[in-house]
């Protein structure tokens, strides 16, 4: 899945993402990234952004199992596939969203 096709898919389940109250980075590697910005209402996604409260290192791969709930939030940290950085509160609340 490509950058476009995963934003895409992002933005058409923003409102999933109502009440996380911050500025998210979806790291991807290479200088690609996705932001979610918990701020507004509804939540916005972009490729750009503030500084975050949390970057989620991910490859673009497991973020689609993550999404699909194919991947584990906790599994994916566990086994090294996601790194978190920042704040681990809200990459918590995140994956609780995320399961849902």
């Amino acid at each position: 899945m490509t950058l476009d096709q995963i934003e895409a898919q992002m933005k058409s389940r923003a409102i999933n993402f109502t009440g996380l109250g911050a500025l998210v980075k979806f790291d991807f590697g290479g200088g690609e990234a996705l932001f979610i910005d918990g701020h507004s209402m509804p939540p916005a996604i972009s490729r750009t952004g503030g500084t975050p409260d949390t970057t989620l290192t991910i490859s673009a791969e497991n973020l689609v199992k993550l999404a699909e709930g194919k991947l584990a939030p906790t599994l994916a940290f566990m086994t090294g596939k996601l790194k978190v950085s920042g704040n681990m509160g809200i990459a918590l609340k995140l994956a609780n969203m995320l399961e849902d």
